[in-house]
């Protein structure tokens, strides 16, 4: 219902809406651009072609923006602890994270979806992949576990700032950053990077293990072949620590007082 008014809201302003949905698209589009130069000089980035580097940033840059179309709004949670105004969403009878994520929704974030959507799809046409129906069944099991491992991370963000305020920034770099690392083949990264997007946060499973087994490329060094299939698990595990951490903070919060 909250999320729902902030959508009527907004569509009571379609042209300012569509010029900002517009302006969304684009800005995140000049990501992909960069890429695009790139391969206007080289034939391969990291001994993957252009269509591979396209699936890889379409399937990151897509669960990247529903994580952050549904999820994005608690981020500010170091606000609402510093200004009180958590305390009015405590004091309603609905679920807290419900409400903080559903507050100022804003559905021009879409627009970072559709690029993302835009870009798989184009990578998807330029692929010789040889399709079996697990391959075409991992892809959209893929970019939903991606967007639940993303949302994990912003709560676990979220959580950090009911002790750390100002520590938006500091998971910024695991969302947002993430997102741009996982636009890049892993062979472009150290080892010991790459081992630690697998074993420590794991991004890894978002787009990489699951896209390297659509590729018919063979796992980073160390990695199980199996661990393409573990995304759902991962996922899961992520929601598990990621809960025990919201609720942790919320039972530490205090409120600011006057």
């Amino acid at each position: 219902m909250v999320a729902g008014m902030w959508i009527r809201s907004t569509m009571a302003y379609r042209s300012s809406f569509a010029l900002t949905l517009v302006t969304s698209f684009c800005v995140t589009f000049f990501d992909f651009v960069a890429i695009l130069l790139m391969f206007g000089q080289v034939k391969g980035l990291g001994g993957f072609s252009f269509a591979e580097v396209a699936l890889l940033y379409g399937t990151a840059g897509t669960s990247f923006g529903i994580a952050d179309l549904t999820m994005g709004s608690v981020q500010r949670m170091g606000r609402r602890v510093r200004d009180g105004s958590l305390d009015v969403f405590l004091m309603r009878p609905a679920p807290l994270m419900a409400q903080v994520a559903a507050d100022k929704f804003a559905l021009r974030r879409f627009g970072r979806v559709l690029q993302g959507l835009v870009v798989l799809v184009w990578g998807l046409l330029l692929l010789d992949v040889a399709w079996t129906p697990v391959k075409v069944l991992l892809l959209p099991v893929t970019v939903v576990c991606g967007a639940v491992i993303f949302s994990a991370l912003m709560v676990l963000g979220a959580s950090a700032q009911f002790w750390m305020q100002d520590a938006a920034e500091v998971t910024n770099s695991f969302t947002y950053g993430g997102n741009t690392l996982l636009g890049y083949p892993p062979t472009v990264f150290a080892q010991d990077l790459v081992r630690g997007v697998v074993y420590v946060v794991p991004l890894a499973f978002v787009n990489w293990l699951p896209a390297l087994y659509v590729l018919g490329r063979p796992a980073p060094a160390g990695v199980p072949e199996g661990a393409a299939f573990a995304a759902p698990l991962v996922a899961a595990v992520c929601c598990g620590i990621a809960g025990i951490a919201w609720r942790a903070g919320i039972r530490s919060y205090r409120s600011t007082g006057s």
